[in-house]
């Protein structure tokens, strides 16, 4: 089952345009309940290891954990919902908390969602 904060693998192809392709990491940061639900389709956030350095909110650095052997940024501006056939194998690593609190900051700083709208 997946948990919110896993890293998994999944086969983003074929990527279009800017979309990454190929078969990376993604962190999966859908809601637990939808999860729990066997919804089927996830949202995520990709992985990449052509690291930026002071991108954030549009990147957030992860550091090496579990099977995730590579320094790598989550792509926060690529947050996309993929069936759930596209996730091949996971989890790969968990992140912390305080890790998962930064990328939602994040997300919500790129949705343009950290202030209320008028």
């Amino acid at each position: 089952m997946l948990r919110r904060g896993e890293i998994w693998l999944a086969d983003l192809n074929p990527g279009k345009g800017t979309e990454p392709g190929k078969t990376r990491p993604v962190l999966v940061i859908q809601a637990q309940a939808l999860l729990d639900a066997g919804h089927p389709s996830t949202l995520v956030i990709p992985l990449t290891t052509q690291l930026v350095d002071d991108a954030e909110p549009l990147r957030v650095r992860l550091s090496p954990s579990g099977r995730l052997h590579r320094e790598s940024d989550l792509l926060i501006d690529q947050l996309r919902a993929i069936d759930n056939l596209r996730l091949v194998e996971g989890p790969l690593t968990r992140i912390g908390k305080p890790l998962l609190q930064r990328v939602e900051t994040a997300v919500l700083d790129v949705l343009d969602f950290s202030q209320p709208s008028v």
